[in-house]
């Protein structure tokens, strides 16, 4: 961080991790006033983790990168620069993705482009959290306080000049991935739900388009009965109907479902996380990194 030539600060957030994290960040924090720690309670969530940052982050220029580090760090510099240009928000776009299997490029790349075709939020694709936002921005970002969040999406969603910077990513070193398919699922549903009302709309075509169909089968059933005093033959066809027609109408309920279950969570007015050192938190907050300028280009 010193090839930076200005004030910096390091500050980790601990998602409920359940080693000795937190005591060795602490360790880290007695012996350099530069890091500084937020320890969950519990385990917040990944989309959590990164707002509790920005709401005690104390710099011009924040940026959030993953601990895992499969990030690379050193492009730090070159975002900084992007900021110096003027930019307010400096993204890292994957060029590459290395180490990762098929499947997993594939649903990425599947929910990328799902994201631009269902929501109103221009989402660069291939992008991830790992970003450089100034001042202006985490302040816009620190007032949307929504429960169930896509850190990503609202970062586009409240605007500012922006500016990519292409990468590698490489195989992750250590560790496994904390965002099995139940999770990226989760993840996906969120940020669906929380800029689009699409597939509350998709669902209405589809029951107006099913409606139809049923009319019509409706009209050839009573033509046939009417004009050639014959019936439609088959106690399977009308079953395999209606446990389509079934099967239709749970999935729209799921639909509805989650929009309900979000506005529940939105009335519950709960905290977004809880700090096990708050107290210490608030002491670091206070004492801030120095600001700086930035120069216009």
């Amino acid at each position: 961080m010193q090839v930076i030539g200005e004030p910096y600060e390091l500050l980790f957030v601990n998602d409920g991790s359940r080693d000795r994290t937190a005591e060795i960040i602490e360790g880290l924090a007695e012996s350099d006033n530069c890091v500084k720690l937020l320890d969950f309670s519990r385990n917040f969530g990944h989309q959590i983790a990164i707002t509790a940052g920005m709401d005690y982050a104390g710099g011009d220029a924040i940026v959030i990168i993953d601990a895992d580090l499969q990030d690379p760090p050193e492009l730090i510099p070159q975002m900084i620069d992007k900021w110096q240009e003027g930019y307010d928000i400096v993204y890292t776009q994957r060029a590459e993705r290395k180490g990762e299997t098929l499947f997993k490029k594939w649903t990425a790349a599947l929910f990328y482009r799902t994201l631009r075709v269902l929501t109103e939020v221009d989402i660069p694709l291939d992008t991830g959290d790992f970003r450089l936002i100034d001042r202006k921005v985490c302040d816009a970002m620190r007032s949307i306080r929504e429960k169930n969040r896509f850190v990503r999406g609202l970062v586009s969603w409240v605007g500012f000049r922006s500016a990519a910077v292409a990468y590698v990513r490489e195989e992750r070193f250590a560790g496994e991935t904390k965002y099995p398919l139940k999770k990226m699922l989760r993840f996906s549903m969120d940020g669906i739900t929380s800029f689009s009302y699409k597939p509350l709309k998709l669902a209405t075509y589809l029951g107006f388009l099913i409606s139809l169909a049923s009319f019509i089968y409706l009209v050839i059933s009573l033509g046939q009965r009417l004009f050639t005093n014959s019936t439609v033959a088959g106690w399977s066809s009308l079953i395999a109907c209606l446990l389509l027609l079934n099967g239709v109408i749970l999935i729209i309920l799921g639909i509805l479902g989650e929009y309900v279950g979000r506005i529940y969570d939105e009335t519950k007015n709960r905290p977004l996380y809880i700090l096990r050192n708050q107290e210490k938190a608030d002491r670091a907050r206070l004492k801030g990194v120095t600001r700086h300028v930035r120069k216009q280009a």
